[in-house]
């Protein structure tokens, strides 16, 4: 079971290995037969390796995103995380903002055993 500290920590690990992309901070993050999706409708990407090498697939640029995330809900081993994730340019400027919310599934050692994001870009103000 998981509480809303061990969800807290468990996001701030996730923004640091997804700054990162050091394939062991990501894969610390899953348990051995997570489940992901980056999107509801998509088929699970099964297993530590398989996530880890999708994060791989299409890399974000070092040093031009960020986000800040936290948990709105968490029962028992389900956890709801709401937040955004920041795009920046060249010259530091805004090129988009998500709004993102992750549905997650822990395992008994605070490991992630199944990963759903839904996202939707903000309007440009």
């Amino acid at each position: 079971m998981i509480d809303r500290t061990g969800v807290a920590e468990w996001l701030a690990a996730y923004i640091e290995a997804w700054r990162s992309y050091d394939r062991e901070a990501i894969g610390a993050l899953f348990s051995e037969d997570a489940r992901y999706r980056y999107h509801p409708f998509d088929e699970w990407i099964r297993g530590r390796e398989a996530i880890v090498e999708s994060w791989f697939d299409e890399p974000d640029e070092p040093g031009t995103y960020d986000a800040a995330y936290e948990p709105v809900a968490v029962e028992s081993d389900l956890a709801v995380a709401t937040g955004s994730s920041t795009y920046t340019r060249a010259d530091g400027s805004v090129s988009a903002v998500y709004d993102n919310c992750f549905v997650m599934r822990f395992d008994r050692d605070g490991r992630c055993s199944e990963f759903t994001e839904w996202f939707i870009e903000r309007p440009a103000e």
